[in-house]
């Protein structure tokens, strides 16, 4: 028996000396730096929807404050933000983009001009899962707006969203294929220019 113990320990050692550190979150001060270091952001995106149905298209933003949701699979659906509003245009629909205040829903966390996750009651969670760190976010003057789960790879780099609404629900957006930097026109987030391209005209 003694022998076998013996044997073994080099076996024990190896096994042990092979396993991976645990990994450590990302600290709120590095995932606050590296969001306010964005500028233009380009990427493909998966939408999975509260009932589980799915979407793909082009996400692009231009931070501070604009962004472009732009589907794909022939569907011509919009969702822009820009001008501290979000607007959604339905292809399926002859009425103007439905609108309202962007400081209404927890995207604005991110698309903030000078983003601070460390704002007291802003953070109601702060996790490391898989070697990824998951940071739930809201408005402190507003939880009843809703909260937002940002989920960053290492580097860091951001690889998800997801809105959870003040009704329950939630909705997930994957990113992948992400490019930084470039010249993205600002007509792109113009919600008014949009809506007359597409012959429903503002209010």
């Amino acid at each position: 028996m003694k022998t076998l113990r013996l044997a073994l320990a080099p076996v024990i050692a190896s096994v042990c000396f092979a396993m991976p550190a645990m990994a450590e979150k990302l600290s709120l001060q590095d995932l606050s730096a590296y969001l306010n270091s964005l500028g233009t952001v380009q990427a493909d995106f998966v939408q999975t929807n509260d009932d589980g149905s799915k979407s793909n298209g082009i996400l692009t933003l231009k931070r501070p404050g604009r962004m472009r949701l732009e589907y794909g699979g022939g569907n011509d659906a919009l969702v822009l933000g820009s001008g501290g509003q979000v607007a959604i245009f339905d292809p399926a629909s002859n009425e103007p983009p439905q609108r309202f205040p962007m400081s209404k829903t927890p995207l604005s966390l991110i698309l903030a001009k000078n983003v601070d996750l460390t704002t007291a009651k802003m953070v109601v969670s702060h996790t490391e899962e898989n070697g990824d760190t998951i940071v739930r976010a809201q408005d402190p003057a507003h939880p009843e707006y809703g909260s937002i789960d940002l989920v960053f790879g290492d580097r860091p780099i951001l690889k998800a969203w997801v809105i959870n609404d003040d009704t329950g629900g939630s909705t997930t957006v994957q990113l992948t294929k992400m490019q930084l930097g470039g010249s993205v026109r600002d007509r792109e987030f113009n919600i008014r220019a949009e809506a007359s391209e597409r012959g429903t005209p503002l209010n």
